[in-house]
């Protein structure tokens, strides 16, 4: 039997990737930061440990709930990330 596809997209490109780990008040974070064309300049942010990630710009920051949603945080350690992510998003 004949399996039929239909693609939505299929592109390459080059990225930039940053593999960053630090050390919060309460837990580590490891990061890869994705870099692309794709998305209208927002960043693919791959939380490495907890297996999540979330394409973000600088407005999905403002919203304070996003982050402890989209990595399964808590407010104190959404805040930690956050503080972050505005220097690099």
């Amino acid at each position: 039997m004949e399996e039929i596809r239909h693609f939505l997209y299929d592109d390459k490109e080059n990225a930039e990737i940053r593999f960053v780990s630090f050390m919060g008040d309460s837990k580590r974070y490891d990061l890869a930061i994705i870099t692309t064309n794709k998305y209208y300049g927002k960043k693919v942010v791959l939380n490495l440990l907890g297996n999540r990630f979330a394409i973000l710009g600088p407005d999905d920051l403002e919203d304070h709930h996003y982050l402890a949603h989209a990595y399964n945080l808590t407010e104190i350690e959404a805040d930690e990330l956050r503080d972050f992510l505005i220097e690099v998003v």
